[in-house]
């Protein structure tokens, strides 16, 4: 089966300084793929270079077998490319629904004059995304606040409809930038099953950047870690967490042998 994303010897340097450094990395069908490293280790400069923020100087990036280097942003995420952010990016006065909606605008095929005058196409499109929108609602047991505006929410729960408006794209594979950053154990817990149950019920292929080490031990399939931009070891949460390399990194210190 062929890999659903692949980077190849990508590298990627601002005025010199290299954020990432021949990093090479493919994500499976169905896998749940995590990159860790300490703060300014390049993870989130990945991110921007497979959802098209950043091109690299040197290297490939292919999704679905197909490579999206040069592409915009907009184009990528339209070939199935969905993604969180470290900090929340809602419209907090707008409703739940309404910033789920906003994710399915890539799927919306009418103009602003079937919209105006609400019939035929316009109409049954804007039903069928708000069913699906409710669905996502459902998934993410989001009922209590459907109606309400995001900015009145607790962060947790802004968090999820975030991560709802990601899955509204209906994405080929999901990017999550510190999904769990700030919430407490409660919301933790909650998050961690909401990530599970979409690539085992949705069957989506997730790409997870999470400084919780313990989330990610439970929850990765396979884990990247970089260091200064340079990939140190890529392997299982078991091969990772013993690997001298990674030690070094996090702890300072050598493994005892």
């Amino acid at each position: 089966m062929s890999p659903v994303l692949e980077l190849d010897d990508v590298h990627l340097a601002f005025a010199g300084v290299k954020a990432v450094n021949g990093v090479s990395l493919h994500v499976d069908p169905g896998e749940l793929f995590a990159i860790i490293g300490p703060n300014g280790a390049g993870k989130t400069s990945l991110f921007n270079v497979i959802s098209g923020v950043y091109r690299p100087q040197r290297g490939r990036v292919r999704f679905l077998g197909q490579s999206t280097l040069g592409e915009k942003p907009s184009t990528i995420a339209g070939r199935g490319v969905a993604r969180t952010f470290q900090n929340i990016a809602l419209f907090e006065h707008l409703t739940v629904i309404d910033n789920l909606m906003l994710g399915r605008h890539q799927h919306i095929r009418y103009g602003a004059a079937s919209a105006i005058a609400w019939l035929g196409r316009a109409r049954q499109q804007e039903i069928h995304h708000r069913r699906f929108c409710e669905e996502i609602v459902d998934f993410l047991e989001l009922e209590a606040w459907r109606r309400q505006p995001v900015g009145l929410l607790p962060y947790g729960v802004q968090k999820r409809v975030e991560l709802g408006r990601a899955l509204a794209m209906e994405p080929k594979l999901l990017l999550l930038d510190e999904p769990v950053a700030g919430m407490n154990l409660e919301e933790t817990e909650d998050m961690a099953r909401f990530v599970l149950d979409i690539r085992d019920e949705l069957d989506v292929p997730i790409i997870m950047v999470e400084h919780d080490m313990g989330l990610v031990m439970d929850l990765a399939d396979r884990i990247l870690v970089v260091d200064f931009g340079t990939p140190v070891t890529t392997g299982t949460p078991a091969e990772v967490q013993t690997h001298p390399e990674v030690v070094r990194a996090y702890l300072g210190e050598e493994v005892s042998r």
